[in-house]
């Protein structure tokens, strides 16, 4: 009998920590930043607000959750843990577009790191259910704070596989692609024609499509390539276009874990679905050796290119609406 009610009190335990709340993105709690009341992590990378009263950026952060002693496939949007990790990663990551609109990051119900190498077996299930908490939220950004301002969606890894799916619900052969500035989605590999109407941006100053990049070292033909990346669409984040090389001189900044930038730090290589880099001009340099990939970088080494990049799509976007305002 003792032993029974053990069983049944573990068994309690168990569903109490699994237990996770529904998303309800009317509350402020339940996003990770608003520009009402959460721009303020991301101050310190603020110098120019000019473009914040014009545009706005959907950021969705990357897999957090990769504890595999967790059985579970997805994380409660109030867990702590999950908290934290997330808003370090946002901090580092979204800050790369805090110049260039308003920010605005919900917190998700999101799916193990397991999932995507067990798409069959629940991995599927998990990553639907993590999309349905972003879609949930981004619904609610565009009926209550969006009025018609152009957009960008920015994501990495887990977070870039929900900004695809975001660009076909709300943005491919649909109204709202007239606001799409860009939506940078690196760490996934998405096809050149992934969408009916949103294409390959090729050229730094297009709007109203995506890019993408994976980040590999020099011997980057590993499985995880062939299995993810090879052959799919590919920009170089230096040049925004697809040079198959770019002088380590042209690298704007690699924002590195001590949060100092570091400027022309690699060259750039581009090759059939990856972006391959040399050996980052970095403290302690010699410790990027012991990474598989540069996968966890993709933000981070280009941090200045993107943030310099972001701002001139949206700066390219205001003058195409200015434009089309005084046509007859």
């Amino acid at each position: 009998m003792v032993r029974l009610l053990l069983i049944f009190l573990i068994f309690i335990q168990q569903c109490t920590l699994n237990a996770q709340i529904e998303a309800n993105y009317s509350k402020n709690e339940h996003w990770l930043i608003l520009p009402a009341d959460g721009q303020n992590i991301l101050e310190p990378y603020i110098n120019d607000s000019s473009l914040i009263s014009y545009a706005d950026v959907f950021y969705i952060y990357p897999t957090v959750f990769t504890d595999k002693k967790n059985k579970s496939w997805n994380i409660s949007i109030d867990d702590n843990e999950q908290r934290k990790k997330a808003k370090r990663v946002t901090r580092l990551q979204s800050s790369a577009w805090a110049e260039s609109g308003r920010m605005f990051v919900p917190y998700y119900t999101q799916a193990n790191l397991r999932s995507y190498s067990n798409l069959e077996n629940g991995g599927r299930q998990a990553l639907l259910k993590a999309y349905s908490d972003v879609k949930k939220a981004f619904t609610h950004y565009l009926e209550n704070f969006n009025n018609g301002r152009p957009i960008i969606i920015a994501g990495h890894s887990q977070g870039s596989t929900h900004g695809m799916l975001l660009l076909k619900d709300f943005f491919d052969e649909k109204k709202l692609q007239e606001q799409l500035v860009c939506a940078y989605l690196p760490g996934i590999g998405l096809n050149e024609d992934e969408f009916e109407s949103i294409p390959l941006l090729k050229n730094e100053m297009q709007t109203g499509g995506f890019v993408s990049w994976n980040t590999f070292k020099r011997r980057y033909k590993t499985k995880k390539f062939k299995n993810w990346y090879e052959g799919k669409a590919t920009i170089n984040p230096v040049t925004w276009d697809q040079k198959k090389y770019a002088d380590r001189k042209l690298h704007k900044g690699f924002l590195f874990w001590d949060d100092k930038m570091y400027a022309q730090s690699f060259h750039t290589h581009l090759e059939d679905g990856a972006i391959w880099i040399s050996l980052p001009h970095v403290p302690f340099r010699s410790l990027a050796w012991t990474l598989d990939d540069y996968h966890i970088g993709d933000v981070n080494l280009f941090w200045k290119d993107i943030q310099t990049n972001a701002k001139n799509r949206v700066l390219s976007f205001r003058q195409k609406e200015i434009a089309k305002s005084q046509k007859p």
